[in-house]
Order: C-alpha cells, then sequence, then structure tokens
C-alpha cells in the first residue's frame, strides 16, 4: 500500500474511486488481503449463500468470540450466523502428525449487512488469520484434506503418503513451550537456506518461536542462525530486570492488537469488571478496544499530570478500575506517562497497568518493572521487513496479579502464531539490536533537521518532548530514543506540499526498515479530526518511523522536502508570493 500524496490519503479515506480501484493491499486488520478474501469467498461457495460473508479466524474459541460479539451488536444475527469449524480429512493419509502444520480453521458465516460489525472485531482485536495462514488453508480446502468438521462421521484412517509434508504441528498450546523443551537434536545443515534465503523449513517451527520469546526476553540479542541461537548463552546485561523473571512470562500473539485485546480479556476474567482506564492519546484501536469489550474506559487523551491528579482523586473517593492502559511513548505526539507515579497509584488502589512498549522497544526502555502486564507489537521495529505480523504480552513475575494471570494463561491460552509466521518473524528479527541502534542514530538527526524549519510549529520527539525525563527514568545505559516522530506544521498548505514532496515510502504503520511517513490524523482519525485535534493530533501533523538509510542522504530527502515549502511560497524569483 502506498499513498504517496495528502490528496491520496484523503481519496482513501473517502472512498474515492480513482484510489481504490489502485490498491491491491493494505494495512493487514483495515484491508482484507486477497488470499483471506479468496478463501472467504471459498467457504461462502461451499457452505454459505450469496447473502452471506464469512470471517476466518484460527480457532473455533476465537470464531465463537466474534460471533458472541455479533450477536452482541446486532442482535438480529442470531439464528443467521454460525461458526463453522474445519479440520483435516481424517481419510486422507497422515504420517505423523507431529511433524506436520494441521490444517486448522474456523469461519464466522454471518449476513452480508452485519459486515461493519464482523469487521469490528477483525480490526480490533488483532486475532485473524494471516495471509500466509490462508494460503495455506485454501490449498487444504480445495484439495479435499481440510473438511468441514460436522461432515465427519467415521473413524479416522490412513491414507495416502502424498499428504505427509515436513512441518510442525499447529495446535493451540496451554502454554508458550518452555526453554527447556528444547532437547532434541537437529539436522545442523537443515538451516543453509535460512542465513540465505527465505524457503524456510517450518519443521523448525517450536524453536523458532522459543528463539522469539528469548529475545523478547532479552537474554538473546546476537545475530546468529536458529540452531546456533537456542544453544547461545544468556545475555545477561540486557535481559529484561526483574525478579524471577524468564522465558516462560513471554506469550505469542498473532498480532499486536491480539496481545493487548487478549491482555484486557485476561484481566476481565480474573478481576472485578470495572471500567479500564486509557491513558494518554492512544493508538486508535486500542482505545476502542477498551470501550467495545467490557464496562468501556475512562479516557485521559492529554495524558498530563492534571489527569493523574484528576484520577488521584476519583480513586480516593471510592471510584475502581479494572486496569490503566497506555503507550511509552505515545503514538503519534511521543509522551512519556509518569510511569512511577502509575505504579504507586495502581498499588495503593488495585488496578492493573499495562504498557505498549512497541514505540520505545524494550533495547531503549525498561518498563516492566511498573507494569503487570507489558505488550508490544512485533510487526514494527523486532520484525522489519514488512512481511510477517506478530504480537507479545509479557507478565511481570513481581506483580500482583502474576500467580492468577499465570493460572488463568495456563487454561486458556492458545497459541495461534503461525508456524510459517514464526519462521519469517525469526529470521527477521535476529538482527535487530543493530538495527535498532541505526535507527535511533537516523533518528535525531532527522529530528534535528524538523526543529530548524521555521514552517514547523512543532516536532514530537521523546528527546525533546516535555516529558522527556520520564523517558529517561526508564531508558536503558545505551538505549536511544526510537525511530518514530512527528512534526505539525503551521499551516495544512505547508503539510501538504511537504507531505508530497518528501520521497520516502507513504503508508500507513511504523518500525519498517526503511523511512515510511503518513499525515497520521487523516489516515487513523479522518471522521473525528476535531476530536483528535482537541488533544494535539492536528490533522496537519506528519508522523515519520525512521529507516536504515543513510543518515546524509535521508537528510537530504527531508530538507528537499521542506525547501519546497518555501518554493512553493515565492514568486519564482525567491521572492514572498
Amino acid at each position: 500500500m502506498s499513498l504517496p500524496t495528502w490528496a491520496a490519503n484523503v481519496g482513501y479515506e473517502e472512498g474515492q474511486k480513482w484510489v481504490m480501484d489502485k490498491m491491491k493491499c493494505g494495512y493487514p486488520r483495515f484491508f482484507i488481503h486477497k488470499s483471506i478474501d479468496r478463501l472467504a469467498t471459498e467457504i461462502v461457495k461451499r457452505h454459505g449463500n450469496p447473502s452471506q460473508k464469512a470471517m476466518l479466524f484460527p480457532t473455533h474459541k476465537v470464531a465463537n468470540r466474534c460471533l458472541e460479539f455479533m450477536h452482541r451488536m446486532a442482535p438480529d444475527s442470531q439464528g443467521s450466523a454460525r461458526v463453522i469449524d474445519f479440520v483435516p480429512n481424517p481419510k486422507t493419509e497422515s504420517h505423523d502428525e507431529s511433524q506436520r502444520v494441521l490444517p486448522r480453521l474456523s469461519a464466522v458465516l454471518y449476513p452480508a449487512e452485519h459486515w461493519p460489525v464482523a469487521k469490528q472485531v477483525w480490526q480490533h482485536s488483532g486475532d485473524g488469520v494471516s495471509s500466509r495462514r490462508a494460503e495455506f488453508l485454501e490449498k487444504h480446502l480445495l484439495d479435499g484434506t481440510m473438511v468441514d468438521k460436522a461432515s465427519i462421521y467415521d473413524k479416522p484412517r490412513k491414507g495416502p503418503r502424498r499428504y505427509q509434508r515436513q512441518m510442525s504441528i499447529d495446535t493451540p498450546h496451554q502454554s508458550p513451550p518452555s526453554e527447556n523443551d528444547d532437547k532434541d537434536g537437529t539436522d545442523p545443515f537443515a538451516f543453509v537456506e535460512e542465513r540465505f534465503g527465505r524457503n524456510l523449513n517450518v519443521q523448525f517451527a517450536k524453536q523458532a518461536k522459543l528463539a522469539i520469546r528469548r529475545r523478547i526476553a532479552g537474554s538473546l540479542t546476537s545475530d546468529v542462525d536458529l540452531q546456533e541461537a537456542l544453544k547461545h548463552p544468556e545475555d545477561v546485561e540486557r535481559t529484561r530486570s526483574a525478579e524471577g523473571f524468564s522465558v516462560d512470562d513471554v506469550f505469542l500473539y498473532p498480532t499486536g492488537m491480539s496481545a493487548i485485546f487478549n491482555t484486557h480479556r485476561s484481566m476481565m476474567a480474573i478481576r472485578p469488571k470495572n471500567k479500564s482506564i486509557s491513558y494518554g492519546f492512544p493508538y486508535v484501536d486500542t482505545l476502542k478496544i477498551l470501550e467495545k469489550w467490557g464496562p468501556g474506559a475512562l479516557f485521559y487523551g492529554n495524558g498530563e499530570q492534571d489527569d493523574l491528579d484528576d484520577l488521584e482523586k476519583r480513586l480516593e473517593s471510592g471510584e475502581r478500575f479494572l486496569g490503566l492502559f497506555c503507550e511509552f511513548p505515545s503514538n503519534p505526539l511521543l509522551k512519556c506517562p509518569n510511569l512511577q507515579r502509575i505504579r504507586q497509584l495502581a498499588d495503593k488502589y488495585d488496578f492493573a497497568v499495562v504498557i505498549d512498549e512497541t514505540i520505545g522497544n524494550f533495547l531503549n526502555v525498561h518498563v516492566l518493572p511498573y507494569a503487570d502486564v507489558v505488550v508490544s507489537s512485533l510487526t514494527k521495529v523486532f520484525s522489519g521487513d514488512s512481511n510477517v505480523m506478530g504480537g507479545s504480552a509479557i507478565l511481570n513475575p513481581a506483580g500482583r496479579y502474576y500467580d492468577t494471570l499465570k493460572k488463568y494463561l495456563a487454561q486458556d491460552y492458545e497459541d495461534n502464531f503461525f508456524e510459517e509466521d514464526a519462521m519469517f518473524l525469526e529470521r527477521n528479527s535476529r538482527d535487530f539490536v543493530v538495527r535498532i541502534a541505526r535507527i535511533n542514530t537516523n533518528a535525531e538527526a532527522i529530528c534535528e533537521v524538523l526543529m530548524q524549519h521555521p514552517r514547523i510549529k512543532q516536532v514530537n520527539y521523546p528527546k525533546h518532548a516535555p516529558t522527556r525525563k520520564y523517558y529517561d527514568a526508564c531508558r536503558l545505559p545505551n538505549g536511544g530514543y526510537g525511530g518514530l516522530l512527528s512534526a505539525t506544521f503551521y499551516s495544512m498548505d505547508d503539510a501538504m506540499v511537504f507531505y508530497d514532496n518528501l520521497d520516502t515510502a507513504k503508508g500507513p504503520s511504523l518500525g519498517t526498515n526503511f523511512t515510511l511517513s503518513s499525515p497520521f490524523a487523516l489516515l487513523a482519525h479522518y471522521t473525528e479530526l476535531d476530536w483528535a485535534a482537541s488533544f494535539g493530533v492536528e490533522a496537519n501533523l506528519v508522523r515519520f518511523s525512521v529507516g536504515l538509510e543513510d543518515t546524509e542522504a535521508l537528510k537530504k530527502v527531508f530538507q528537499t522536502a521542506l525547501d519546497a515549502i518555501i518554493e512553493s511560497n515565492t514568486n519564482g524569483n525567491g521572492v514572498q508570493a
């Protein structure tokens, strides 16, 4: 997806034909990938009717949550919406199921008029299937090796060997595999393609997931092959500092939003179902989750000390809350909450603290001591390559709710992170330490360029924010200030000229290995621009996710776009019009 001009972004939000007809793909939770749509269409063709659509999920439990949401938001869907579960065909051969990814899928069939309701689940929860999983499942549906579970009546029996594939099992796990689980030997030559290509052998997906979890824990920071990684000694200096913390406290999810959604769902399961607190201007879907699932949210969009003062008064008067959700720093204003004060209030008045560290990332900041759960989108800088999604949730073993959460997750957690996606993410994340260091350097350089220009009203970056002291309180000794920044222009015209002349990739997302720019408010809050502006997110704000490009070359790209603003306001002779 590329929206290269300001007008193209407006056209996308308004659904204008000249933009929509050219789009082949888009942000995964907002734009259903063609491979997912193709599989959904085939399922409707076989099991539904022309008036229906299908929404696809990895397990029955996840699909049923979608069905329950539809029944609540669209009561007339009861009786007309249903879940169909697909499983491996027992009539086809399965030589050794422990070495295969088994085709499993659950689809919610519903009346097409309820598409806006179903899409909310897809967008906000992040629990849908990935395009890579959809392509895998489509093959099995078409060749008959995956069938509707309800169609199976006879006892499974063996069949032809052609369905033997060397892949790891794709079944829900009650808890993530322990680091101690990796005891089996592996072929030292099997992973040559891992270093030199992308043809990855998913037989080792279990090990790949363990390596990912070790990297998230901070204990694995070397750029090494998978087989070496699992034998590599722990990086003690970088391991997250928390008493009793281990890799077993790291849980993987198919997306970052899934990590947030399921953390909120878990908290509601183990604690009184009070309102949550959304502190600071958040990524749009986090607030939507808190508002649409559960009793709602108290929203402090400014994320200032005055907001914490108000919260403390509410708490003193007897109000109680499920938990406080915040970002560190926030997107797109890059403000940092006072985590120390939040932690003190949480301890005194018994609410959970969930911190999204996606923007700061754990090589720059250490926020676990202040949190009960730390969530992150692995889709972003942890991966960098923009070809896979993933998310994580980390439990603080020193947290008040740790034991209860751990016990609940032992029963409820499903490992829905698709094996092929895990293989890509493991490969992408091997060099994340060096990438983050370079991204930090480039972001600071771009920040300096922007701050010197007279037509820019404000540059938002943790290093130069009024809340820097809160960032620095959590910044690691060798940590930087991250790769995300934004700039607000004095006028809309200046913002448009700058954006149209900025020679970078353009579109949603962040944390990419290449610099990515977007008019954030237009894409995230087009129907509520005044509301967003009331919290400082103005329509003429442009957000930048800085990549790995040569620093001087990148500075020239930004300077050229800034120069275009001045040129657009002259009469051609260098004189202001």
